[in-house]
């Protein structure tokens, strides 16, 4: 292994301090890229999409759970996923190990509930199936199974993906989608929230006039002090 060369901490710091200022500059060209995203037209989803939750079946609609936004990962789970972390390894005990990296880094949903966003998994796998992973894993996401056409005509079918939605009311608007590498800043609070129409919801933020938006850092809380459910 050929390592950099060892410097002095005040070296050290010059060159970190360089770094600091591309840093910075990535930052703010992360935050353009958001206030585009909150620009993107919408398109109306005018399909009756049908799901079954572990006790009931769902609409697209009843995914949002009461709130403003939604945000759906596509999770290959299923008998005609291959893609396990070893040789030895099938389903149902196993789930793509890709998938599977992204759930182990998903933040607490409270903070995206706070921001009157819900986040929701979906996959094929029947429902006893999904809540065996979930007990086992200790993931706490609210997860799905497609009935349908959704994964096809979300682009999802062959990839994974995370779907953005809003609504007005009853009418359902896809917002945005992330697929391929992007997933893989997914999980934290602020990347789910980068991507959906109405973003972070701060003071700071670049968004359309009349946007909702509060001072940052009040609104953050432990998850489990939340008033409401967002």
């Amino acid at each position: 292994m050929k390592t950099p060369p060892i410097v002095s901490p005040e070296e050290w710091k010059a060159a970190r301090h360089t770094l600091l200022v591309k840093e910075k500059e990535l930052t703010r060209a992360r935050d353009a890229l958001a206030a585009q995203r909150r620009r993107m037209p919408w398109v109306a989803v005018e399909k009756d999409y049908r799901f079954e939750g572990l006790n009931h079946p769902a609409s697209l609609l009843d995914l949002f759970e009461g709130r403003r936004q939604l945000i759906v990962y596509r999770f290959f789970y299923g008998p005609e996923v291959t893609t396990y972390a070893s040789a030895g390894d099938v389903y149902p005990e196993r789930a793509c190990v890709g998938c599977s990296f992204v759930a182990d880094q998903v933040a607490h949903p409270a903070h995206l509930n706070a921001r009157n966003t819900t986040l929701v998994f979906v996959s094929r796998a029947p429902q006893a199936e999904i809540h065996g992973l979930k007990e086992r894993m200790g993931w706490n996401v609210p997860w799905y199974t497609i009935t349908d056409d959704f994964d096809a005509d979300f682009d999802v079918d062959k990839w994974h993906g995370t779907n953005a939605f809003i609504r007005e009311g009853d009418r359902i608007f896809r917002t945005y989608l992330i697929d391929a590498r992007g997933d893989e800043a997914m999980g934290s609070t602020w990347s789910y929230l980068d991507i959906t129409a109405l973003g972070r919801q701060e003071e700071w933020e670049d968004s359309a006039e009349g946007y909702p938006q509060t001072p940052p850092y009040e609104w953050w809380n432990y998850h489990d002090a939340y008033s409401g459910n967002g």
